[in-house]
């Protein structure tokens, strides 16, 4: 089939017909998890490793800077780690993305008369799944080593929904770069400069208050702060509004500059 007649047959194609084949490719990518349970690892592992590191590592003094110890310190870093988990997915995506386009997927889905979107917000559903996995895990290691929820159960779905929404968002900037990357290596170069940075240079690990002032200036400004501190005080009681709509107006942002770019350059990737 040749461009002219794909980009015709895209154009024609409805919300219905849209909805369907997002729902056939989320199965064919799901269908790739369950044939291949290894790819699961990161998602099932990481909410465990880093809790522990955290907790028992940094647990005991950061807990005393705050005034309540390791156990103050569980309530802190685990909201903080709900942050991390849509980074850590995201950049999977990214890798994966540009490992499809090396094998000749990607090539097979743009033959096919459906619209390109389709075929990434298939792979952001099920990724997404995965962050729920990973995130569920957090939490659950999260009520082993002693973490409360000062406030609800429906905030505590209300920061892990943030956290998902913000996450997905991120899918999109990766998938940009997994696209236009030439190998999955530089995609995940490129992360890791940009994401330690912002990881380290936020509060999900820390409070910001013993911070050079610029890193504090810096974090304040940093979308990640603003989506740690929203779970944290969602969790444990304050004030979400500010750091809440901070996250959703990031999350829009992202979405609305990156997703377009991405579609088009997965239009055009030769």
């Amino acid at each position: 089939m040749s461009a002219v007649a794909v980009t015709a047959a895209e154009g024609r194609i409805g919300l219905r017909a849209n909805l369907r084949h997002i729902g056939a490719l989320v199965r064919r990518n799901a269908l790739q998890i369950k044939a291949d349970p290894q790819s699961m690892i990161d998602a099932l592992l990481m909410p465990i490793v880093f809790t522990l590191l955290f907790v028992y590592v940094f647990g005991g003094s950061v807990g005393a800077f705050i005034g309540g110890g390791r156990d103050a310190y569980v309530n802190y870093v685990i909201p903080g780690l709900m942050a991390m988990m849509g980074l850590n997915v995201a950049m999977a995506v990214g890798t994966g993305m540009n490992e499809d386009f090396r094998k000749g997927v990607m090539d097979r889905f743009r033959t096919m008369p459906i619209a390109r979107s389709s075929v990434l917000i298939a792979k952001i559903v099920v990724e997404m799944g995965r962050m729920l996995v990973a995130t569920a895990i957090l939490l659950g290691i999260g009520f082993l080593v002693g973490l409360e929820i000062k406030t609800s159960v429906l905030d505590l779905l209300a920061a892990v929904g943030l956290s998902m929404l913000f996450g997905a968002s991120l899918m999109w900037i990766f998938i940009l770069l997994g696209i236009a990357m030439k190998t999955a290596q530089a995609v995940q170069g490129i992360a890791m400069l940009v994401l330690m940075p912002l990881q380290f240079g936020s509060s999900i690990f820390t409070p910001t208050a013993s911070m050079p002032g610029w890193l504090e200036t810096f974090t304040e400004y940093n979308p990640l702060s603003n989506l740690a501190d929203a779970a944290r005080n969602l969790i444990n009681g304050g004030p979400v509004a500010g750091s809440v709509w901070m996250t959703l107006g990031w999350a829009a942002a992202i979405t609305v500059v990156t997703a377009p770019l991405a579609v088009a350059r997965f239009r055009k990737k030769s």
